[in-house]
């Protein structure tokens, strides 16, 4: 019996790149309405490519992807973005030659005549962006290209937003800023599936989390039961934490 709730579920996706050379190997994941799902993980652990196997980025070679029971396996993106899937990559996600006005009108390319209304709401959530709405993205710093980014992945009002590490590259203080604008629009009550290496934070704000290794689901759960969870703490979080502290003071000066 398909539960109604159900929005994306993807049942055991093998998938990569490159022929005979899979980085997905039988993932599984499940995100209900109006949840924000974390996906942590080692690098290399296949965490990106299943967010990109969802927005039909990657081949899937076996398994299924499924948009409230619908099957929407190897749908192009055009067709997911039409269908309610947004997609926030982690780099090259805004025209930097463009305003930001207009980089939200490019988010709304398949439905125009909704613009005017939509875009009221952007200026409502990202109160910041509509001061400077005729400033050129390529100006703005790495936070404020991120709300850019997913103001206009909201523009076509999505069922779906799946975030490819959000916080990647920014300082200690605007990754809590994304995190807080994050879990503000789950709010409004959109389900969000993030990729993050922020692990210990994104376990923090998210209902439900999958740990990726090897391409495969190595644990799931809640996340701060993840987050207090001795073997996650001990095979993941401790070297992810490193990880990203290293990150975040190499390039706390470029946000």
């Amino acid at each position: 019996m398909n539960d109604s709730r159900l929005v994306v579920q993807a049942d055991n996706l093998t998938a990569g790149y490159l022929p005979g050379i899979n980085i997905l190997n039988g993932c599984t994941l499940e995100a209900y309405r109006g949840e924000l799902i974390g996906i942590i993980g080692p690098n290399g652990a296949g965490k990106s490519t299943l967010l990109k196997a969802l927005f039909g980025l990657v081949n899937i070679r076996d398994g299924a992807v499924r948009l409230e029971g619908e099957d929407v396996t190897g749908l192009s993106t055009n067709q997911l973005v039409s269908k309610g899937v947004g997609f926030v990559p982690q780099t090259n996600n805004v025209f930097q030659s463009l305003t930001i006005e207009e980089n939200l009108q490019m988010g709304l390319f398949l439905r125009p005549k909704e613009f005017s209304t939509r875009i009221a709401e952007m200026w409502d959530l990202f109160p910041m962006l509509a001061d400077r709405r005729k400033q050129r993205a390529g100006s703005l710093s790495g936070g404020e290209r991120q709300s850019v980014a997913m103001a206009r992945a909201l523009m076509m009002d999505p069922k779906v937003l799946l975030l490819d590490e959000p916080s990647a590259g920014l300082s200690p203080v605007r990754q809590d800023e994304t995190f807080i604008r994050t879990r503000q629009i789950n709010k409004t009550g959109v389900t969000i599936i993030m990729v993050e290496q922020n692990a210990r934070r994104c376990l923090q704000i998210c209902d439900r989390a999958y740990v990726l290794d090897q391409g495969r689901n190595a644990y799931e759960g809640p996340g701060r039961e993840l987050a207090n969870d001795p073997k996650v703490i001990e095979l993941y979080l401790g070297t992810l934490a490193a990880d990203v502290e290293a990150a975040a003071s190499d390039t706390e000066d470029k946000a």
